[in-house]
């Protein structure tokens, strides 16, 4: 399996670690009955959860992309040292990202997001 598959898969344990971490805050905050309701009222979740619910759903998009990319550049044989540099990007930023974004510290939220874009746009030069 290539490193850029490898890290898709990672990527995807990635997301799925955010949303448990996201759904135990959220459950710390409001409780079962809550979450397992039809959610029509649902408090705002606020502090180190909001933000972990946040990053996950940025992780959701991100990865969409990601994933496309990935599965381009493998299919039509385009995988190379770019592609692979893109991915580790994409991967250890996105990380990175989930822990500074749940810390609550925004300008570098914001600086290791674009990381994880550079990341992308790497391996959208190479697909196409």
């Amino acid at each position: 399996m290539s490193l850029e598959m490898k890290l898709l898969v990672w990527s995807a344990a990635l997301a799925f670690v955010q949303v448990v971490i996201a759904v135990l805050g959220a459950l710390m905050q409001v409780g079962l009955p809550t979450l397992a309701g039809n959610r029509d009222n649902i408090p705002v979740i606020a502090g180190w959860a909001g933000r972990a619910d946040r990053a996950h759903r940025n992780m959701t998009h991100s990865l969409l992309l990601f994933a496309i990319l990935v599965l381009v550049a493998q299919i039509a044989g385009r995988l190379d040292a770019t592609t692979a540099l893109g991915a580790q990007l994409f991967f250890w930023a996105r990380l990175a990202y989930a822990v500074v974004y749940i810390a609550g510290i925004p300008w570098l939220r914001t600086a290791v997001w674009a990381v994880s874009v550079v990341g992308l746009v790497m391996i959208f030069t190479r697909v196409i």
